[in-house]
């Protein structure tokens, strides 16, 4: 009995934990991490202040945990449903509409948790900047691994640069990020998705594994 409780509790502790970070990236995508109050967070977790510094003792450890939450978030709602795609090019073009999807379904607030904290932490050394710096960097890398798999599989062209082609595709994702919060929604989304089809047509052994140019 006292092993149920015991485990009930841990049980409990985790839900309240996995709720807070939850919110915590809800939050920091709008407001930043630096933005974070810790009585907001509680409050909007459901959950006491006491509750609260159960699990952080200090800002600095919960923005890490933030990053390694968003990371995650991004590996269900992205990475993952990507690698359903058949490797190759259709797969580096899955990756890509999964994070317009992301994007355009709005799973968070203010768009993109980790463009807010790179622009926020970019010029802030410390352990919260190198975090952020490690997930991009995995992000990155990714994104060029799925292009090397594409190369050698002579999907794309043989002398395809994979490193410069993952780079336009990341920055051609940020770019639809603030494009569509400020200028023409459907259109932000719609010339991301289109300028990635058309380097990777343009790449491609055989573009008729892709769609149609919508243009």
């Amino acid at each position: 009995m006292a092993g149920n409780r015991r485990d009930g509790r841990l049980l409990r502790g985790e839900r309240s934990r996995e709720a807070i970070l939850g919110q915590a990236v809800s939050l920091a995508s709008v407001h930043g991490l630096g933005g974070l109050s810790l009585g907001r967070l509680a409050e909007a977790a459901g959950v006491s202040k006491s509750g609260f510094f159960a699990h952080w003792r200090d800002k600095e450890q919960l923005q890490l945990d933030a990053v390694e939450w968003a990371r995650l978030q991004w590996i269900e709602h992205i990475v993952q449903p990507a690698l359903q795609a058949p490797a190759g090019v259709r797969r580096v073009l899955a990756l890509h509409e999964a994070r317009l999807r992301f994007y355009a379904d709005e799973v968070l607030p203010g768009g993109c948790f980790f463009f807010v904290a790179q622009v926020e932490f970019d010029d802030r050394p410390g352990p919260v900047r190198d975090r952020i710096a490690k997930a991009l960097a995995g992000w990155v890398g990714f994104i060029e691994q799925v292009v090397e798999e594409a190369v050698a599989l002579g999907e794309l062209s043989a002398d395809t640069d994979p490193g410069q082609l993952a780079y336009e595709i990341d920055a051609l994702g940020e770019a639809a990020v603030t494009h569509a919060r400020l200028l023409d929604r459907d259109a932000a989304y719609r010339r991301a998705h289109r300028a990635v089809l058309q380097r990777l047509r343009a790449l491609a052994t055989d573009p008729a594994l892709l769609p149609e140019d919508p243009s």
